[in-house]
């Protein structure tokens, strides 16, 4: 049972929704699919390849989860956006298959800012540093689009919000420090289904949303 068009209906005008496709299976994709859902997020490289060859060609796919870099080139050839960059041994190893198959493909920085201990992301002392550092101007095939973050996983509300609010502040910062004259740069992936009401009113641009959607996952 797909709920696409409950949780669509309490989306913002300007949000887009990546339904978290992640762990179920492709009858339940095509299911959205038909209800006009284009864009759908995977985290498991063997996974989404399998998907991508079973569904339609217009879909959008986007990488949400943790991705090693010796996954990266098989699916460079049609990625339409990588959410969770959090090195630039990663964004390096991106342009480089990215070139092979003659793309540009669009990158969202991860930004580490739950009170957790996340394995992954960059504080945003480290994440201005790299930009400072300058090295991904070089990369042609990549493109920064904007950032991602999750929120720590707490009832806290409070605590939830003062999260996005400072991905939020810190996005407005290196926009203007960095990306000034790059309106590519606009996207804030920040939001799933039990916070993505509260990422809106902090500037999320993208909310990711999968057991809202698609209920409870199958593992």
């Amino acid at each position: 049972m797909v709920h696409l068009q409950e949780v669509k209906a309490t989306i913002d005008s300007g949000v887009e929704l990546v339904a978290v496709s992640k762990f179920h299976p492709v009858e339940v994709l095509r299911e959205a699919y038909e209800e006009g859902q284009r864009i759908f997020g995977e985290s498991r490289v063997q996974e989404l390849q399998a998907k991508q060859a079973a569904l339609p060609p217009d879909i959008q796919w986007h990488f949400i989860g943790h991705l090693q870099p010796n996954k990266v080139k098989y699916i460079a050839p049609y990625i339409s956006l990588i959410h969770a960059v959090d090195s630039f041994k990663l964004l390096a190893e991106i342009e480089k298959q990215a070139a092979k198959v003659h793309r540009t493909i669009p990158c969202l920085l991860q930004l580490h800012i739950a009170q957790e201990e996340t394995k992954f992301g960059f504080t945003p002392a480290e994440c201005t540093a790299m930009l400072q550092a300058g090295e991904w101007r070089e990369l042609k095939h990549v493109q920064l689009a904007g950032l991602m973050c999750m929120a720590s996983n707490t009832d806290n509300e409070q605590q939830v919000e003062a999260e996005f609010a400072q991905a939020h502040a810190y996005f407005n910062e290196i926009k203007s420090r960095f990306f000034a004259d790059d309106p590519a740069f606009c996207q804030r992936s920040w939001g799933m289904s039990h916070d993505y009401r509260l990422a809106m009113k902090h500037g999320a641009t993208l909310v990711r949303i999968g057991s809202a959607i698609f209920g409870e996952r199958e593992y």
